[in-house]
This record gives structure tokens, sequence and C-alpha cells, in this order.
């Protein structure tokens, strides 16, 4: 004959789950600080870099800081590779990785066919 009483459970399911503590030793390695920066800091490739140089290109401070900006807009939007164009010159970057991949100056760049990039940034 079946026993129609209802077994008691000795322990609730939800009691049996462990909660492991989490030790905090001191400061974090890294500050919220410091992530957002390297999250939102271009960063220039060595080939990007030895074409800034060869060919003599000079971008200033402020308006780097705009590319960041637009960069982080362009990212936002899902854009890969971008293609930045400033009154002095013309940047590929890889948008995730806040890397620019290569460099040229404006007139350089006036003849040129521009591939594999899904964004345009143009800057005054």
């Amino acid at each position: 004959m079946m026993d129609h009483r209802i077994l008691q459970i000795q322990n609730h399911p939800l009691s049996l789950q462990t909660h492991k503590k989490v030790k905090h030793s001191g400061q974090p390695e890294i500050s919220f600080k410091d992530a957002l920066e390297k999250e939102t800091s271009i960063v220039i490739s060595k080939h990007a870099q030895k074409r800034l140089d060869e060919r003599n290109i000079s971008i200033q401070d402020y308006k780097w800081k705009e590319i960041q900006m637009k960069i982080s807009e362009a990212k936002t939007k899902g854009i890969r590779d971008s293609l930045v164009v400033t009154n002095d010159a013309a940047l590929i970057v890889n948008v995730p990785n806040n890397t620019v991949i290569t460099a040229m100056n404006r007139e350089e760049a006036n003849s040129q066919i521009f591939t594999n990039i899904n964004g345009t940034i143009i800057l005054d």
C-alpha cells in the first residue's frame, strides 16, 4: 500500500547554496579611472607612428581628444574600422581597440580608395 503522507525535506533547497566570501586585499589592481582611460584612450600602432613621423604629421592634443570622443561614439554605433579625416591627416582607426592603424596626410589621402571600413568621421 502506498504511503500518502508528505515527506519532509530536511534541508530547504535554497539553503543548500553556499556563499563564497570574496576577500578584498587593499586597493584594486586597477582603478575605475585608469580602466576608463584605458578604454577611451587612443593607441597609435607602431606602423601608424612611423607613418606620422615619416610624413611630418602633427596632430594637436585637443584634436586627439576630439577624435577620442568620436571614436567612442562610433563604438556605440557598431563601427569596427573607421576612416578619420582631419584638416591635416587621414587615419584608419580600429574602433573596438581604439587603435590608429595607419596615417597619411590629406594631400595623399585625396587620391586614395579606402577599403575595409564601415564608418567615416570627418573633423574640421
